[in-house]
């Protein structure tokens, strides 16, 4: 999985590069802030109190380029990701992106994702493949993963199902509603890890607000 790390870590300097220079660039910027009062990320906990995060963003046609970062439980998460999709008459969408998550402090090594994503109507599907980088004095030996999830929204109501594979195991189900009050996104929902992952159930609630930049 050399070749993934460096073809995401480029993909990384590359969307460092765009997003720094949108100002002169045709397309859309936009920046997010939120807030969740417990962090699970595929159906395993980041924090068990509530995380504060912060986007940017920026798009072009289908290309689209980012950066995102919250706190976790030891230190803070930076994800920067990057790709392209496009649509077709008949409501298919489809793209494909390159994502790396990256960690301060002690929290977690770096994680390299290809991610694969495909949506008609009320429907959703996420294949990613990646590997997550070794870590001598957090002694973690490099491996390699896939992850797929299915989902369904209607009306402000969804529902997912997460699978991790290879060298990772674990299952996840997720449901959730969503609406806007006062020019927020709110939502709440429930989360059920499996025994590989947390094996645990928890409820959370989430606040966000967009801008156009």
């Amino acid at each position: 999985m050399k070749t993934l790390k460096i073809t995401v870590l480029a993909a990384a300097i590359l969307a460092a590069s765009s997003v720094s220079q949108v100002a002169t660039a045709e397309g859309s910027v936009s920046s997010n802030v939120g807030y969740v009062s417990e962090y699970h990320f595929r159906g395993i906990q980041q924090t068990s109190s509530g995380s504060a995060s912060v986007g940017l963003d920026y798009g072009n046609g289908g290309f689209y380029v980012g950066t995102w970062a919250a706190d976790v439980a030891d230190g803070l998460e930076i994800d920067v990701y990057a790709g392209y999709g496009f649509e077709f008459d008949s409501g298919l969408a489809l793209s494909a992106g390159l994502t790396t998550y990256q960690y301060t402090g002690d929290f977690d090594s770096a994680y390299n994702e290809i991610n694969l994503n495909a949506g008609f109507g009320m429907f959703s599907l996420e294949y990613s493949v990646g590997t997550q980088d070794g870590d001598d004095d957090l002694e973690i030996v490099e491996a390699d993963y896939t992850f797929t999830g299915i989902s369904i929204e209607s009306n402000g109501f969804s529902g997912t199902v997460g699978l991790w594979g290879d060298e990772f195991d674990g299952e996840y189900f997720e449901v959730a509603y969503g609406t806007e009050i006062g020019g927020f996104d709110v939502g709440v929902g429930v989360i059920f890890s499996g025994s590989d992952l947390d094996d645990d159930e928890a409820m959370y609630f989430s606040f966000s607000k967009s801008f156009d930049l």
